[in-house]
């Protein structure tokens, strides 16, 4: 006869989990990071060669800065009222968020303008170059948050982002916080290294 083994009280074990598409972003994110952080480096030990030019950067980055951290508020809000189930909420924060990141690409290029009047161009003094190079490449990623952004729009206008459906919302989020805060490090690090 087979000996039985007695009852145990057993802990509960929660089976922690991530959304696959969720996993997908987090990896995206840190390669991302990654090259920004191997961007940041090259930049360091090239000035540490000498002819680095000092340069006077664009007013508008400062603006362009403020409505960065002004989107990611926006898409927060969004976030908050998807939770809440307000779907017009949800809309008209999307909206706002995506308004603002077309500000943003615009002020860049005008701040590229600026740049271009102080005769700082992408070909020259490595300095320049790497202004272009980082904002060009902040802004690439960018437009991908646009397109993510207009999907998931699409979506709200669809009554398909609401409490009980918030995996795209909050991917979209994660991503829109990401470049804003990518962008603010970048702003910094040009500030501080120059």
């Amino acid at each position: 006869m087979a000996e039985t083994l007695p009852i145990q009280e057993s802990r509960r074990f929660e089976v922690r989990s991530m959304h696959p598409q969720k996993f997908a972003l987090w990896l995206f994110l840190i390669t991302v990071t990654m090259i920004f952080a191997s961007l940041t480096s090259a930049y360091i030990v090239k000035k540490g060669e000498g002819n680095w030019l000092i340069i006077d950067f664009p007013d508008l980055f400062i603006i362009t800065s403020v409505i960065i951290v002004v989107s990611s508020l926006t898409m927060h809000f969004a976030y908050l009222s998807a939770k809440k189930d307000r779907a017009f909420a949800v809309r008209l924060w999307l909206f706002f968020s995506g308004i603002l990141s077309v500000a943003f690409i615009g002020g860049q290029y005008m701040a590229w303008g600026q740049l271009i009047n102080q005769d700082i161009y992408f070909v020259g003094n490595p300095a320049g170059s790497f202004i272009y190079v980082f904002t060009g490449l902040h802004i690439a990623h960018l437009f991908g948050g646009i397109i993510f952004l207009t999907i998931v729009l699409i979506r709200a206008f669809q009554n398909q982002i609401h409490s009980k459906n918030l995996v795209s919302l909050e991917m979209c989020a994660t991503y829109w916080h990401f470049l804003g805060g990518l962008w603010l490090y970048l702003y910094l690090f040009l500030i501080a290294n120059n």
